[in-house]
Formats: structure tokens, C-alpha cells, sequence
């Protein structure tokens, strides 16, 4: 990582009660640099046996979308976590997004919508989810005029009293989806959630970020599960004695990337939570850096007009 492409040390002291390091916001605000994806985690028990083992393995960051249809599943699992841990509202840090289906002129109904279904008074992060909407092509001229749409209703619901969406941001924007925001926005987003690993390593990104005070975060750190068996990442693991999940994120954290790794089964939920005990060695981290290859594993926006 250049001088050019700054981001916040992982060595900043951590959120309220969390043992993990944080990464401060544009907001002032500190989000934790690693937190449970919820992705594909459905139904109550399923997330209540992940959050329970999130909890107990020092995770404070949660990550949910209207479209995972698992909010109100996540809500209940807190309400009953929270005090089992110790824990109380302000010791965690809950995401959520605005759906593509609520892009425009529904958008205040899909964040009230999210608030609702997790119960909570306010969400500490919410994210405009993709720069499309459902429903239109890609190449359609509205949904730059829908995804501006719903930029000024989470302007205002961030300025609203204490705030129903304390910081507000954007997932699966390009750069020009980027550029186009910040030239036209009354609220600099605090966070860019995209697709990040070391066959995707998103320079020029992470460069605009970082010259904006965006906090660039990354999903789909394994690419989908794909590197898991990269000779590689297999080859510098072992040489650690660490599982591959773990050299992955470990890589976006020591460049002070935020992750959100995803699993339902309580032993990978640990393990991939044990990544602040360690560091790659340079040399390892130029290795890794080297895969770039603009792979995709995930939802392609480029062509989102």
C-alpha cells in the first residue's frame, strides 16, 4: 500500500467495549476493523448460534441488509445476547443497506423499514446497497437520479436529532458512481463497502478514499471462498501455521481495511476472528499484493449508468 493510499492504523484503540481495533469514521465515530457478515445467515437460530459465538470470540460489528432478509432475526439474537455478554447497545456497531428495490423514491421506507425490523433507535452505519435499481437496465438515465434520491433521504435522516442512521455510506459504488456522489452530496459518505482481496485490490478506490476520508471496507475478503485453495495463500498459511481465512484477512487489516467475514459454524467464526495476534512478514504482504488481477468474485456495477 502507497503513502497516497492512506487508511486508518489498526493500532487505534477499540470501540467502547470491544476487544478488537477500530477504525475512526469521518463521523468521529469508531467502527470495529472486523465484524460478522451475515450474508446468506437465515433464520433464528441459525443467526443466534453465530452471534452467541461472534460475541464470545470479541466481535462487536454486524453487518445485515434489507435484501439478506434477516434483519428482525438479527435484532431478536442481540436482545437476547447483549445482556448474556455483558454487553448493552453502545458496545456494538450494527450495519445495515438500503435495498435496490427501495432505490428512489422508497427510500425512506426501506431505512425506517430496517429500523423497525432490528428494533433498534438507530443503526450506527447504513449503506445505499447497490447504485442500480430493481427493476431498471443498467444503462437506464434513472438511476443516477434514483440512487441521489436516496443520498438526500439518509442525508436527512443523519442530520435527524440524534441521528436514526449515525453514519451513512455506500456499497458496490466505481469510482465514478464515487465521484459523482461527492460532487453533488451535503455529506461525505463514511464508508465504501466493495469487494476486496488480493486478486481485487481496488487502487484507484482505495486512493479516492483515502483523498476523501472515506473509510474504504471490504466484503468477500476469501473471494467467495475461491483463494481458500490458492497455492499461495496455502503456501504462505502454512508457512505461519495459520488456516488461509486467516492470511486473507489478516491482509486487508494490516492495511487497516475493515473486514466482514461470514460463517454460521462457531469454530470458523473464532478462528477467523484471531487476526489481530500476528502480522505478515513484508514480503508476504507484497506476495499476496502481487495476485492483483481486477478478479471479481462477486456483483459487477461497472456497467450501472
Amino acid at each position: 500500500m502507497s503513502e497516497s493510499d492512506p487508511q486508518p492504523s489498526p493500532s487505534i484503540p477499540p470501540i467502547h467495549s470491544s476487544p478488537t481495533p477500530s477504525v475512526l469514521l469521518n463521523t468521529g465515530a469508531r467502527m470495529p476493523l472486523l465484524g460478522l457478515g451475515t450474508y446468506r445467515l437465515r433464520g433464528p437460530d441459525d443467526i443466534l448460534q453465530a452471534v452467541d459465538a461472534a460475541l464470545s470470540t470479541g466481535y462487536r460489528s454486524f453487518d445485515t441488509a434489507s435484501v439478506y432478509q434477516n434483519e428482525a432475526d438479527l435484532g431478536r439474537a442481540l436482545r437476547l445476547l447483549l445482556p448474556k455478554h455483558g454487553l448493552s447497545r453502545a458496545d456494538v456497531f450494527i450495519t445495515s443497506k438500503l435495498g435496490p428495490k427501495d432505490q428512489g423514491s422508497r427510500a425512506r421506507e426501506g431505512a425506517l423499514r430496517s429500523l423497525e425490523l432490528l428494533d433498534l433507535d438507530y443503526i450506527d452505519l447504513y449503506l445505499i446497497h447497490w447504485p442500480g435499481t430493481q427493476g431498471l437496465g443498467v444503462g437506464d438515465k434513472r438511476n443516477p437520479e434514483n440512487r441521489a434520491q436516496s443520498w438526500a433521504v439518509l442525508e436527512e435522516l443523519h442530520a435527524q436529532g440524534q441521528g436514526k442512521l449515525r453514519a451513512i455510506g455506500v456499497s458496490n459504488y466505481t469510482p465514478g458512481h464515487m465521484k459523482e456522489l461527492l460532487e453533488g452530496c451535503c455529506v461525505t459518505p463514511a464508508v465504501l463497502q466493495v469487494e476486496f482481496h488480493p486478486r481485487l485490490s481496488q487502487g484507484e478506490m482505495r486512493h479516492l478514499c483515502g483523498e476523501k476520508g472515506v473509510c474504504f471496507q471490504a466484503y468477500s475478503s476469501l473471494g467467495t471462498g475461491s483463494l481458500l485453495q490458492d497455492p499461495l495463500v496455502v503456501q504462505i498459511a502454512q508457512g505461519y501455521g495459520l488456516t488461509t481465512a486467516q492470511v486473507l484477512l489478516r491482509w486487508a487489516v494490516q492495511q487497516g481495511v475493515p473486514v466482514l467475514p461470514k460463517s454460521s459454524h462457531p469454530t470458523r467464526i473464532a478462528e477467523n476472528g484471531r487476526v489481530f495476534d500476528f502480522e505478515l512478514a513484508a514480503e508476504d504482504m507484497e506476495r499476496l499484493e502481487g495476485m492483483d488481477c481486477g478478479q471479481k468474485y462477486c456483483w459487477d456495477p461497472s456497467q450501472v449508468a
